[in-house]
Parts: structure tokens; sequence; C-alpha cells
């Protein structure tokens, strides 16, 4: 059995300014830098065989400083990780958009789905019976939460920044 140690990136600058980043790089900002050092003060002591990350920098950043204490310096990368491509709606305030008709270049959710169960097979496939730790973003960890466990994503409680998710696949 494979262990997904499933984490959300620390904050960003645009998280912390409410702009919906989407598939751009983003920044941690410091608060986001903390937690990514919580949570790897919190799994010090947890043995990990392997470290993903989205193949975007902010989830890159977070998934180095939680690697570090245990010897990686590079960690594994996949787009199958990366955010929902939010589309035109990317770089925009996030309450500006309430009640706002979703234009047709958003990534559907069949297709992130799509991309969350091919991420949990690669997972298990690439890492049979290993301890991996994966930084990706809060909507595909919610798709990805979703399709391991058979629920809707309105079902799937939101991911804090830097929060971790163990599933045993």
């Amino acid at each position: 059995m494979t262990t997904l140690y499933l984490v959300r990136h620390g904050e960003t600058v645009a998280n912390a300014a409410q702009i919906l980043q989407g598939q751009r790089q983003g920044q941690l900002n410091e608060n986001g830098i903390r937690q990514a050092e919580e949570t790897r003060d919190r799994l010090l002591k947890t043995p990990i065989d392997a470290f993903v990350s989205s193949d975007l920098k902010r989830a890159i950043d977070t998934c180095k400083i939680i690697a570090k204490p245990h010897g990686v310096e590079t960690v594994v990368t996949t787009p199958l990780l990366r955010e929902r491509d939010w589309g035109s709606f990317t770089d925009c305030f996030i309450p500006d958009l309430k009640g706002k008709d979703w234009p047709e270049d958003i990534e559907s959710l069949e297709s992130l789905k799509s991309r969350a169960r091919d991420f949990l097979t690669w997972v298990k496939e690439t890492y049979p019976d290993q301890t991996v730790l994966c930084v990706g973003h809060g909507i595909i960890n919610k798709a990805i939460q979703s399709v391991f466990y058979g629920k809707q994503m309105k079902d799937i409680p939101k991911m804090g920044n830097a929060e971790v998710r163990i599933l045993k696949l």
C-alpha cells in the first residue's frame, strides 16, 4: 500500500490578495514560508520515501522546504498536480467573480478529475508500498480526494495552506 501525504502549498502573495492564480507560478509570502516550515517541523520524524510537487513554483518551493531535513534537495515534479486552469478568470480578484457567468475556457471538472485519477494511478505505480509526500493546490487536491473517496467535489472540505491529508492508496 502506498501512503500519500497530500499537501497544499503555503500561502502566496496572490492568495493573500484574493487573486485567482490558477496555473501561474505564484510566490510564497512570509506567512506561506512559515506555514511550510511548520509542516516540515511536524513531519520531521516521519519517514518519507519520495517528495513530489506540482510543476508550479509555489508548490515546488513548499515541497523543498518540507523535504530539506530529509536530505532531499530536488523534488520530482509533475503537471498532473497543477492547479485548475481558470482561463480568463486567472488573475481576477476573487470577490469580483461572485455571480459572474463562467467563461468557456475554464478547465472542466471532468478534465480536472481525469488528471486526479491519472495522478493517483501514477503515484501507485511509481511508488508502490512507499510513503510519498505530494504538494499540490487547493482545487486539484480537492479533485484527488473526490476521486479517491468517490465523493462529489463539494463534499470535500477545503484544504488550508500547507495542510496535510493522508490517503492510503
